[in-house]
């Protein structure tokens, strides 16, 4: 009778788990008899994944690493630091509120950039700001409107 009960536990933990573990589980030798089995596998399943994500994130960890080369480990290193620096927003430019400050606009204005992007065109046909995306709405209902 506590069977069932079991297999119905092993089948309820097993839908909440991540697709990723799914596959670890799946690669396991051993059929899984008992929900305490089950949950003890997930666990170091999950904590080999976080252990390898902390890793590759981590780039000292894979210098250790004898195997893999300096001049691939330099470059990559070189790769992600001009990402990140292409990626950061221009905090500089924006004031307490993430408006742009009156100095950079009026820079802006003056070069005849746009002040929304920065861009070669006047705001008022900038494709980013948010406005200009939207079709103009007629004010009506689409009940009112005639035919």
């Amino acid at each position: 009778m506590g069977d069932w009960r079991e297999r119905a536990l092993i089948c309820h933990f097993r839908r909440g788990l991540a697709s990723r573990i799914l596959y670890q589980l799946a690669s396991q030798p051993s059929s899984i008899d008992s929900l305490q089995d089950l949950m003890d596998i997930t666990l170091e399943c999950d904590t080999r994944y976080h252990e390898t994500k902390k890793e590759k994130k981590n780039p000292e960890a894979s210098k250790s690493n004898p195997f893999h080369s300096q001049s691939s480990s330099s470059s990559s290193h070189k790769k992600k630091k001009n990402l990140q620096k292409r990626d950061k927003p221009h905090y500089s430019l924006l004031n307490k509120d993430f408006k742009l400050m009156n100095s950079e606009k009026e820079k802006r204005i003056m070069e005849g950039l746009c002040t929304y992007c920065g861009g070669k065109h006047s705001l008022e046909s900038c494709f980013k700001r948010p406005q200009n995306n939207l079709t103009q709405p007629s004010g009506q209902f689409p009940s009112q409107r005639k035919a």
